[in-house]
């Protein structure tokens, strides 16, 4: 079982896994694209995604207004949906030099596929897990497709109600398909008051899935409190370092930054632990700094223990300071030195119960 495929099964623990999401980061230059595999492998990325379609099969090449960008669009400089998706869309002969690098740097790599036909052209490249964006979620026809491939899929939900899921994991259910529910906030970037993190362990629960997050925010912190909440996997877009020109380097990362960011996650991830409240084997060490009775002053045979004699101090090899009250008042055995442990057999008549 591959790492990426294991994502998929909830009983097989797991650190959350970092995705690099690559979109149309690759400055429409081959050469940066293939360099961006190999930069995302040596930056640590669990795996790479690219997205697969054409202007064409996603949009109308028309001036109509419905396909024209309004104008407090991010990418409103494109003036039109097909001119924004000729820049962003990845080349198809690009994208299989991409699955080969891949396979030779040892980086697993799959695909957001928008219609049958990227998917046709995927599974001749051996995609190993089909990703439905956040607005292919309600193209039950295509999640059909992706169901009858047998891979794994995942599910991105920012533009989903929570009807919308239960629509879109009805055909994946059906067919038996493993799947992951990402949350996700469909805004370049995602404003944090927005991200709803504590739906992760919902979605989890409510459709029996394993359940991660889609980042779009600019910086570390959202997906910290994810992996707090149990992300699975997480995906973020990132670019090569210094890249400004791409259609969504203004909220993506630098790669440069992923070893940084992975290492971050990875630690929220292993502060969890468990419900309940126990003293962790890294904290025993630390239990001989808890308080304890001492005597403080010397006592003589017969003597009093008092207040003046027998204290709270650090460390903790003495009998525990709750007894204090219990030995206050009673007289001791024999000579006693400051700094000795205090202790039933000190005292006369020992314990005030057989079972103490």
């Amino acid at each position: 079982m591959t790492d990426l495929v294991r994502l998929f099964d909830s009983d097989v623990p797991s650190l959350p896994h970092i995705c690099a999401e690559m979109s149309g980061n690759h400055q429409g230059d081959l050469g940066k694209a293939l360099s961006f595999v190999r930069a995302a492998k040596q930056a640590g990325a669990d795996s790479l995604k690219v997205q697969v379609y054409r202007p064409d099969t996603i949009t109308l090449n028309s001036d109509f207004e419905d396909f024209r960008l309004a104008p407090d669009n991010d990418w409103a400089a494109y003036k039109t949906l097909h001119a924004l998706y000729e820049k962003a869309h990845t080349p198809w002969d690009w994208i299989a030099a991409m699955f080969e690098v891949a396979k030779e740097v040892d980086l697993p790599i799959f695909a957001s596929a928008f219609d049958t036909t990227a998917v046709d052209f995927l599974e001749g490249l051996d995609c190993p897990v089909y990703k439905v964006a956040s607005p292919e979620i309600t193209d039950i026809g295509l999640i059909e497709r992706f169901a009858a491939t047998g891979k794994p899929v995942i599910l991105s939900t920012g533009l989903a109600e929570e009807e919308d899921v239960r629509r879109a994991v009805a055909p994946l259910q059906h067919a038996g398909t493993p799947f992951i529910i990402l949350k996700c906030t469909s805004a370049y970037p995602s404003p944090h008051e927005a991200l709803d993190l504590a739906a992760i362990p919902y979605l989890a629960r409510t459709f029996s899935c394993p359940a991660g997050f889609s980042d779009h925010t600019k910086g570390a912190e959202a997906a910290i409190v994810a992996a707090a909440f149990g992300a699975r996997l997480i995906e973020k877009h990132f670019k090569l370092p210094g890249d400004d020109t791409s259609v969504d380097a203004a909220f993506s990362m630098s790669l440069g930054d992923l070893p940084a960011f992975k290492r971050s996650v990875h630690l929220a991830a292993q502060s969890v632990g468990e419900a309940g409240l126990r003293i962790s084997e890294a904290a025993r060490p630390s239990l001989s700094g808890r308080r304890s009775l001492y005597v403080v002053r010397d006592v003589r045979a017969g003597e009093v223990f008092s207040i003046e004699n027998v204290q709270s101090k650090r460390p903790s090899f003495g009998m525990p300071p709750r007894f204090l009250p219990d030995i206050l008042g009673r007289t001791a055995r024999r000579d006693v030195r400051a700094g000795e442990r205090m202790s039933w057999d000190l005292i006369d008549g020992g314990s005030p119960t057989d079972d103490a």
